[in-house]
């Protein structure tokens, strides 16, 4: 066992002392079967932003958007490339390119390795940096080597969240029943900090129920916001539209905890309001993302593009689709892009 205590509202060890995949173990073969129970019409949407969006950095300073590059071929740009170059007789032209990509620059996966905490796991009173289930920094979750003064390199190569990397979850398919909750029908685009209270309210008035195994998706309206501005951000419109969970609110957490869902999903920037409100004592900045990826093994979804599927429930009367949406299986990773697919 790599932990002596787990953290307070965890279900560390719940899916096994090595377990990797959190709440994804309730994805089960019936949960996908409820899913595809769900298609009645055949009809799909694209869940995923053009992944050169948000635009800029502005969001989040240390995301770039995405560079594309041309591989090489016989010292030439291996693109619009005509293979006749090298025999005659050969009619093929080639495009073959290279993306240089911040992995959670837009619509995205966060792994379980992508927020760990400061716990005493051990029980000896220090507390150590330690992700879901107990596993350790710097022997499962591994930052770069510090930079050689006579190395060319940056410093930041040779990062591995191991244990917890994000293939993982590509693995299980990441496929079963969604449900989504329709905030923007409620609030509109006005910024509002939603609290359990408000979320009960949405359930009871949209006949919502969520169901141990569901993949959650809250429908704001902020991704809407980042297509109309064309990849050209305003930081005070960004941080002052749309809807998002107090992540202060220890209701939504016990929900979050008590509902059994497999996966959060939203389409603003972090699922939780950020900043979130002041806490007190020693705390999380982002305490849905302690909650979840830390404690619970909840993996979290940002800034998918909901607002086509959202308006085609909405005019339905419906709440539920079949969802679909792996990541990248890149061994290693703390995040992935996605390009999830709903069909109802």
């Amino acid at each position: 066992m790599r932990w002596n205590k787990r953290p307070p509202g965890s279900n560390w060890g719940e899916f096994g002392p090595d377990d990797r995949l959190g709440r994804l173990n309730l994805l089960t073969q019936e949960k996908v079967l409820q899913g595809i129970a769900e298609v009645k019409v055949g009809k799909s949407f694209c869940l995923s932003l053009p992944l050169d969006y948000p635009g800029g950095n502005i969001l989040n300073p240390r995301r770039y958007p995405p560079q594309l590059l041309a591989t090489e071929r016989e010292g030439r740009a291996n693109y619009v490339y005509p293979f006749n170059i090298e025999n005659p007789v050969h009619t093929d032209v080639c495009c073959d390119d290279v993306a240089l990509i911040t992995l959670q620059y837009s619509t995205q996966w966060d792994s379980l390795a992508h927020m760990g905490s400061l716990f005493d796991a051990d029980g000896d009173g220090v507390p150590e940096p330690v992700f879901y289930n107990g596993w350790r920094a710097g022997e499962d979750i591994v930052a770069p080597r510090k930079k050689p003064e006579n190395e060319s390199q940056s410093g930041l190569e040779g990062c591995d969240a191991g244990a917890l990397s994000i293939s993982n979850m590509a693995e299980t398919g990441v496929q079963g029943r969604g449900v989504l909750i329709d905030l923007e029908r409620h609030f509109g685009r006005q910024r509002t900090l939603v609290d359990y209270d408000k979320l009960r309210e949405i359930f009871e008035i949209d006949g919502v129920q969520v169901e141990p195994g569901d993949m959650v998706c809250l429908y704001t309206g902020f991704a809407d916001v980042i297509l109309e501005m064309k990849r050209n951000p305003l930081a005070e419109k960004l941080h002052n539209s749309c809807a998002a969970l107090d992540g202060r609110d220890d209701q939504i957490l016990q929900w979050i905890t008590d509902s059994e869902l497999t996966v959060l999903i939203a389409d603003n920037y972090a699922v939780e309001a950020y900043p979130s409100r002041p806490g007190t004592g020693k705390h999380a900045m982002l305490p849905i993302h302690e909650h979840c990826l830390f404690k619970l093994g909840v993996h979290l979804g940002e800034l998918f593009y909901l607002r086509d599927l959202a308006l085609w429930l909405r005019k339905n009367q419906r709440y539920k689709f079949l969802l679909t949406a792996p990541p990248l299986r890149l061994p290693g990773a703390a995040g992935s892009p996605v390009s999830g697919v709903a069909t109802v």
